[in-house]
C-alpha cells in the first residue's frame, strides 16, 4: 500500500493511492496516517478494505492536489550522520565504528512539494536526499533478528541542513538540522511487503535540474536493520516514528569549491518506488 495525507497544511486528511494513481479517501476508517493506524493490526483493517469502495478524491497528487507530510503526529524524528561510505569519503569523515545519530525536531516536518525556507542569517543550507524508515510494531531492545518486523514502511526524506549552524556553531549538530522546513516527508509511505529490498534503492537529488546526489542505499554502512535494532538501546521505538537513515554523497558541502541553496531555486529528489518531491527554495518570513 501507498499511504498518504492530502489537503491544506495542519488540515490533512488521510488516503491511499490506488493501482490507477488516484488519491481515495480513508478518512471514514481512520483518523490520519500514523500512530495506532501503523501498527500490524491497524494496517491489516486497512488492507481488508477495497480501495475501490473508498471516495474519490478530486485531483491528481502533486499536480493540483497537495500532499502533506506522509506521517502525522510524528513523535520523534531520528536521523543518521555519515551512513554512506561513498559521502564519508567525499567531505574527509573517518567511517564511524557506531551510528551517528540526532534529532530533527518534528517542527521541520512539512509536505513533499512544500517550500524550503532559508533560516535568517544562513549562509551554508544544505540538501540530502535519505531514506526515511517508518515504525509501525513498537519495541525497545529489539533484536537485530527481529528488527524488520518493527518496520511499516518507507519515505522519501530530504534532510535540509544548514552547515554553519551544524559545524561552526558550536559542533551541536541539532541546531543545523531542525529549523522549520527542514524534514519533508513523502509523498507516500510505501508499506514494507511493497520494498523488496531497502538496501538495493537508488536515489537522486537534482538543483534547477542539476544532478548532484545519485547513489544508492548498497553503500550504507549501517544497515535499515542494524540501525532500528541500535536505536532501540537508548529509546523505545513507538508507531510513527520515523527515522532518516543517512545521505550518499553529491550534497552542497562535498562540492569543490562548496554549493548552497539561494532562494528561488527548486530541488527535486526522489528514491526508487517511493516516489519523488519537488520544493522551491525561499527566504523564511
Amino acid at each position: 500500500m501507498r499511504l498518504l495525507r492530502y489537503g491544506p497544511r495542519g488540515a490533512e486528511r488521510p488516503g491511499l493511492l490506488d493501482a490507477a494513481g488516484r488519491v481515495r479517501d480513508l478518512s471514514a476508517h481512520v483518523r490520519d496516517i500514523g500512530g495506532e493506524t501503523l501498527t500490524p493490526e491497524g494496517l491489516d483493517r486497512l488492507r481488508a478494505l477495497d480501495p475501490s469502495s473508498l471516495p474519490l478524491v478530486e485531483g491528481r497528487p502533486q499536480d493540483g492536489l497537495r500532499l502533506g507530510p506522509c506521517v502525522g503526529a510524528v513523535g520523534k524524528f531520528v536521523c543518521i550522520g555519515m551512513n554512506y561510505a561513498d559521502h564519508a569519503a567525499e567531505t574527509g569523515a573517518p567511517i564511524p565504528a557506531e551510528p551517528i545519530v540526532f534529532a530533527k525536531w518534528t517542527s521541520a516536518i512539512v509536505g513533499p512539494d512544500d517550500d524550503v525556507e532559508i533560516p535568517r542569517g544562513s549562509v551554508k543550507t544544505d540538501w540530502e536526499v535519505e531514506l526515511g524508515v517508518v515504525i509501525g510494531k513498537p519495541g525497545r531492545y529489539i533484536d537485530e533478528a527481529d528488527a524488520m518486523d518493527h518496520v511499516v514502511g518507507y519515505c522519501v526524506v530530504n534532510d535540509i541542513s544548514e552547515r554553519e549552524f551544524q559545524l561552526e556553531r558550536g559542533g551541536q549538530w541539532d541546531k543545523g538540522k531542525g529549523n522549520d522546513t527542514f524534514g519533508p516527508l513523502g509523498p507516500w509511505l510505501v508499506t514494507a511487503d511493497e520494498v523488496a529490498d531497502p538496501q538495493n534503492l537508488r536515489l537522486w537529488l537534482e538543483v534547477d535540474g542539476r544532478r548532484f546526489q545519485d547513489g544508492s542505499t548498497r553503500t550504507m554502512i549501517f544497515t535499515v536493520r542494524g540501525i532500528v535494532a541500535y536505536l532501540s538501546r537508548f529509546m523505545s521505538l513507538q508507531p510513527g516514528d520515523v527515522i532518516s537513515t543517512g545521505t550518499p554523497p553529491g550534497v552542497g558541502l562535498g562540492q569543490k569549491p562548496p554549493v548552497f541553496l539561494r532562494p528561488g531555486q527548486v530541488m527535486s529528489l526522489g528514491i526508487e518506488g517511493l516516489g519523488s518531491q519537488r520544493q522551491r527554495v525561499v527566504d523564511a518570513a
